[in-house]
């Protein structure tokens, strides 16, 4: 005989949603409170391990933004703390983390994860149990250098190409996808503008965070720009004042240069 309840499920579903929740949290690593022989002591209040190696020499510095993932428990006690799961990431600026966190990250190549052990004079405190730690385990995808104005900032040069608007362009890194956005998507982008002169009055990465507008809320020549481009591309524009915003007052006024980098068509 099948046993039949009757009633309300509310109980029955909070405690399902319960196990399903925390099956996907990630278990605390068995060195947790106890860093391994192998692990290097920077001698401040930080412990910290290469996981996974990186690519390259270059390592980040205080006036950067990087592109990181990371998941954070408390120690001893192993409590979740904070956690970026791929494929999501931030971006944050280098100058403004937490000292140990700061710290762990300047230490680290492209591609690299490493795990940090921060005491609290490190930026713990507060967060963990008294004497406790954070441990952090940490992925750098990506260093974003803060930007430059480019040499050819003050015209095209000859290798651009200029469309029948008056928009020259040229493409700094090919993209991963095949689709070009349309006029009634939306599009989220790093960039960073220039006048021909190189002084750069707008930047997104500066901000530490991509920007997200509807296509068709841009000037003209972003709008035209952005269509020739996939995701993962980056190019230079080169965009006249009649394609941008006509000597409004209150905006920049002539030719404006932009560096952009189309991450995702939504």
């Amino acid at each position: 005989m099948v046993a039949r309840h009757s009633g309300d499920n509310t109980g029955m579903i909070s405690i399902l949603l319960a196990v399903l929740f925390a099956a996907t949290q990630p278990s605390p690593p068995p060195d947790l409170s106890t860093p391994p022989p192998d692990a290097q002591n920077i001698g401040n209040g930080l412990i910290t391990k290469m996981l996974v190696p990186g690519r390259g020499p270059d390592v980040p510095s205080d006036e950067d933004v990087v592109k990181i993932r990371y998941t954070i428990w408390s120690s001893p006690d192993g409590k979740l703390v904070d956690r970026v799961a791929p494929p999501q990431w931030v971006v944050p600026a280098v100058g403004v983390m937490m000292p140990g966190m700061k710290q762990t990250v300047e230490m680290m190549h492209p591609g690299e994860q490493r795990r940090a052990w921060i005491q609290e004079r490190l930026g713990a405190r507060g967060r963990v149990p008294p004497g406790g730690m954070l441990v952090a385990d940490v992925e750098l995808i990506e260093i974003i250098h803060q930007p430059v104005a480019p040499a050819d900032v003050a015209a095209p040069p000859p290798t651009a190409i200029v469309t029948k608007s008056g928009l020259a362009y040229r493409v700094l890194r090919k993209g991963t996808g095949t689709r070009h956005p349309k006029i009634g998507d939306t599009v989220v982008v790093h960039y960073s503008g220039w006048y021909p002169t190189g002084l750069r009055f707008d930047s997104s990465v500066v901000r530490g965070e991509p920007a997200e507008f509807p296509l068709r809320d841009v000037i003209a020549g972003w709008r035209e720009g952005m269509q020739l481009l996939t995701e993962g591309e980056r190019a230079r524009f080169w965009i006249p004042e009649s394609l941008a915003y006509h000597g409004q007052q209150g905006k920049p006024k002539g030719t404006l240069v932009f560096d952009v980098e189309l991450i995702k068509i939504k």
